[in-house]
């Protein structure tokens, strides 16, 4: 939902595997220099950058929500689309965050217990 986007901060970082080499140079992820790239998503599907942020350039970003439905208006698919890179796969964490990856990037809602409908902690029940 968009709400969930737009609720969290989010730490980026580019894959090993398919994002080019030279992103993954300019990613403090993969260099191991300093915090990691964060992303925010906006509610007018707009999607930004802290300053300074090397790969962000300055370039617009923006985001949606894809929902296909079936004809008998059964969801068939719902995904997130980062401008025209290939889908974002949603999982839930064990922690109760959120991941979003597709082959080359990787976003992982930051946890913040402390906010109103905020990730919190996994707590597990014994």
């Amino acid at each position: 939902m968009r709400d969930n986007l737009c609720n969290h901060i989010w730490e980026f970082s580019f894959t090993e595997i398919s994002a080019p080499e030279y992103w993954r140079d300019l990613d403090p992820y993969w260099k191991g220099t300093g915090k990691s790239m964060r992303r925010y998503f906006h509610q007018d599907g707009s999607q930004t950058a802290d300053p300074g942020d090397e790969v962000w350039g300055g370039h617009q970003a923006c985001y949606s929500i894809v929902t296909g439905l079936q004809a008998d208006r059964n969801m068939r698919e719902h995904y997130v689309r980062v401008n025209h890179w290939p889908r974002m796969y949603i999982a839930r964490k064990q922690d109760w965050s959120w991941e979003m990856s597709n082959s080359l990037c990787r976003y992982s809602s930051m946890p913040d217990p402390d906010k109103e409908d905020g990730t919190g902690p996994y707590y597990a029940v014994i």
